[in-house]
């Protein structure tokens, strides 16, 4: 294959010279033949693929052939005025069968092919590229936006996300092209009709010049090769420009346009037989009655041969349909099985996932008007600049075992979360003070994120809520607001070693050299990502992934335990800390005793598996009470309580008391920025 590699330039190179130096007849008589079998090839293509891009090559093709018989022109226009009329054996020969011995029959078949293929095919082909790339272009994000939704939505992958937008890119690429490539033939039109005339007025000059004979004389001899040269250049062209109209006009399908054609005309037979009946009524006004006669059986035959075995066909459908269906089910879902690999798709679980009572359809379904998969879009470019982190696809679907209004979210295939919103109406937040008699009727129920309360009220009470202070929220923000909290509550479970791997490569593009240093030659992909899962565990933004291997490459060599590396990376990524917890420069913080501190760090054990706390159960539900007391009292002037420590006490403390006070921030003085204000609050004692 590699003799055909630089096939295409040798040929462009080849069609040049043909320009340029004169060809014996013999070769010429190849070129033509090569040139009318290349445009059936071209022709025959276009009818059996199932899709333009199937033939994206195309309009660069068009090009090529154009200048083939271009160069084909001239040369035949060298040959004719410098042998007497002779262009070889081809033109000879086409120009005698198509004349028949009248030179005026010759010219007007000439014209008319030049005509019917400048003014219907040519025209029309190029009309249809218009239109075509300019319906293409406008289409682009619309089908951009519900690529997106199908990927957020789970029924496609990222990979064939990314395979559909680059056949979109290059559906508006090629009728782009094929809009400009239109125009090679309207002008090959045009210019064989010029060389034409140049072939026949100036051969006649040329044999009066060289005393060829007489006028009818020279004009026999340079009529024929005219016509013949000027068919051989048309035909093709012909060809050609009908496979431009085909190409533009093709509808993707399952199948090429000769399955289409059969499987369209035959399943309308009904059809056939009127259209067998109409030619009949021809008979009476003159037409031939035997011609008639054999076109009207043929039509007949067919749809009536059409029509029955569309019968049966009914029939066979039907008594499969009152058998027993079970069996049928059962039988087929067998079959499917029986494939391993099907059974192996059975064992996918969905990162992500959402199920929907039947009353919430309406608010995903997007023909509907639900914009709730254009909010998952938002959403996952949102988090992304929030922790650094690209979500996976979430899977939407419906579910007959909740009720109507209820949704539920599933992390891993496991139920997280289960909420319930009234599709109609809206959800009030209740003011912390709202004054006597501002009450507004509604159904009583509790905001699902946050747990606050709230009523589900009616429209006809939106204007009195707002009044009233309510915070109103529309159902599709309830949802996508409760989504939010139970993936940054859950990120952590979310981040994957291939979504590691991808952070790397998308690093690799600005720094490969940090990525090359530090992984794996400091630290596993496998020990980054526990890093990783460690910083969204407790909320902190991963987008500086540089400073994390840069500070991960200080380490990672002598320290081996994640949980200090990840202290590091958090005392390293300060500033990122500060913003993601401070309000106004401010931090407001409770403290933690000196003496919790430094029993914490007496019971520390170490192992070679890592470290961990070792107190007794009694000291434990003591630290925890007085730790709970004091985040409650705290709660009511900050929305989230920050304690903070000392950087060797934070990892312990932290998960000692994670279980009973999931919500609360530890942080140690080293990952505070010197820019912020401290200010305590109170101080975590056990007296």
């Amino acid at each position: 294959m590699k003799i055909f590699k630089n096939a295409v330039a040798a040929f462009v190179i080849l069609i040049i010279f043909l320009i340029i130096i004169p060809l014996p007849t013999v070769v010429l008589d190849f070129m033509f033949i090569l040139n009318l079998a290349l445009s059936f090839v071209i022709l025959l293509t276009t009818m059996y693929i199932k899709e333009p891009l199937h033939f994206s090559i195309f309009p660069s093709l068009l090009l090529i052939t154009t200048m083939l018989r271009l160069a084909l022109n001239i040369s035949s226009t060298r040959s004719i005025l410098s042998n007497s009329g002779y262009a070889g054996e081809v033109v000879q020969t086409f120009g005698s069968f198509v004349i028949g011995g009248n030179v005026a029959i010759g010219l007007v078949i000439f014209i008319i092919i030049v005509l019917v293929q400048f003014i219907v095919i040519t025209k029309g082909s190029e009309r249809v590229a218009e239109v075509s790339a300019r319906f293409t272009l406008d289409a682009m994000p619309g089908k951009q936006m519900a690529i997106d939704a199908d990927l957020n939505s789970g029924l496609i992958d990222e990979q064939e996300a990314r395979v559909r937008r680059s056949k979109i890119q290059r559906e508006a690429d090629f009728f782009g092209s094929m809009d400009g490539a239109s125009k090679f033939v309207k002008g090959d039109a045009i210019i064989s009709i010029i060389i034409t005339m140049i072939n026949l007025i100036g051969g006649i000059i040329i044999g009066f010049m060289n005393g060829e004979g007489d006028f009818m004389t020279i004009m026999n001899t340079y009529s024929v090769s005219t016509v013949g040269d000027g068919l051989m250049s048309q035909i093709p062209a012909l060809l050609i420009s009908v496979a431009t109209g085909m190409i533009v006009t093709r509808s993707a399908s399952d199948a090429d346009l000769n399955s289409d054609v059969i499987k369209q005309f035959s399943s309308q037979p009904r059809v056939m037989i009127l259209a067998a009946i109409a030619m009949l009524c021809l008979i009476p006004i003159g037409f031939p009655i035997v011609q008639v006669l054999i076109l009207s059986a043929i039509l007949a035959i067919m749809g009536f041969l059409i029509l029955s075995r569309a019968k049966k066909s009914k029939v066979t459908k039907e008594d499969v349909a009152e058998g027993p269906v079970v069996s049928e089910e059962v039988t087929s879902e067998v079959s499917f099985y029986k494939d391993l690999e099907n059974v192996y798709g059975l064992l996918n679980v969905d990162s992500i996932s959402m199920e929907f009572g039947y009353s919430l359809l309406p608010l995903v379904d997007e023909s509907s008007g639900g914009n709730f998969m254009d909010r998952v879009v938002m959403f996952r470019k949102q988090f992304a600049d929030e922790m650094g982190m690209v979500l996976p696809s979430v899977r939407l679907k419906d579910s007959g075992q909740l009720n109507p209004n209820q949704y539920e979210i599933k992390i891993k295939g496991e139920s997280v979360a289960i909420g319930e919103v009234l599709i109609d109406h809206h959800l009030a937040l209740i003011p912390d003070e709202l004054p006597p008699g501002d009450e507004v009727d509604g159904i009583d129920t509790v905001e699902p994120a946050f747990g606050m309360p709230a009523k589900w009220i009616s429209d006809d009470q939106k204007i009195k809520a707002e009044m009233a202070g309510y915070t109103l929220i529309d159902p599709t923000s309830v949802i996508i607001t409760h989504l939010s909290e139970i993936v940054r509550r859950h990120a952590y479970e979310l981040l994957n070693r291939q979504e590691v791997k991808n952070m790397l490569e998308n690093l690799k593009k600005v720094n490969p050299t940090i990525v090359e240093d530090t992984v794996p030659a400091v630290v596993s992909v496998n020990d980054l990502q526990k890093v990783l899962k460690n910083l969204l565990l407790e909320g902190v933004p991963m987008h500086d992934l540089e400073t994390i291997l840069e500070t991960l490459a200080d380490y990672g060599a002598t320290v081996k335990d994640t949980d200090m590396l990840t202290e590091y990376v958090r005392q390293a990524l300060r500033r990122t800390v500060t913003h993601r917890f401070s309000e106004a420069g401010q931090l407001k913080v409770l403290s933690l005793d000196t003496q919790i501190e430094s029993m914490i760090m007496g019971a520390v054990k170490k192992t070679e598996g890592g470290s961990y706390l070792a107190l007794e159960p009694d000291v434990i539900q003591k630290l925890v009470n007085a730790t709970t007391e004091k985040v409650n009292q705290m709660r009511k002037v900050v929305q989230t309580p920050i304690v903070l420590t000392s950087p060797i006490v934070r990892v312990y403390f932290k998960k000692l008391v994670n279980q009973f006070c999931p919500d609360i921030v530890v942080l140690s003085f080293n990952e505070i920025d010197p820019s912020v204000q401290i200010q305590a609050l109170g101080n975590i004692t056990l007296s």
